[in-house]
């Protein structure tokens, strides 16, 4: 796998974002042209197409969700382990989800330092991600 960093550490999933996301949102609008032009004679239909398209996307978006929710679960629990691993302590509740995913990127030896920074100067995700000296990369994320 190729090196990590701030730069690459992003990840596109062309199933995802290029495949099921366009085409969703491609069916949306068809939607929207079919029931714009066919409302007034053919009211059901029209109905029946926009509101399936819509409920498609909301599954989507959803599927998309859920998976997330969990991954950040996982994510807190095992920087909280590695944390107190390393202190002893465990994570001040005051960081936020977005900080302590942000937080994983931190070798084992720059963690202690960078969490009590965060705490003091309440760091912003990029800011704590371009604060890390040796990237730990993290090629699992969804």
């Amino acid at each position: 796998m190729k090196q990590q960093n701030y730069e690459n550490h992003s990840k596109l999933d062309p199933m995802f974002h290029l495949g099921i996301a366009l085409l969703t949102l491609a069916t949306l609008v068809l939607s929207i042209l079919f029931y714009v032009t066919h409302v007034g004679e053919e009211t059901l239909l029209s109905f029946v197409i926009l509101f399936g398209a819509i409920i498609f996307l909301l599954v989507m978006i959803r599927l998309r969700t859920y998976p997330l929710q969990v991954q950040d679960r996982v994510i807190r629990v095992e920087e909280n382990f590695r944390y107190y691993r390393l202190t002893g302590k465990a994570l001040d509740p005051k960081l936020s989800m977005k900080q302590i995913i942000a937080l994983r990127f931190a070798p084992d030896e720059e963690l202690p330092g960078l969490v009590e920074r965060t705490l003091a100067e309440n760091l912003e995700p990029k800011e704590i991600k371009q604060a890390v000296q040796n990237w730990r990369a993290d090629h699992y994320r969804v």
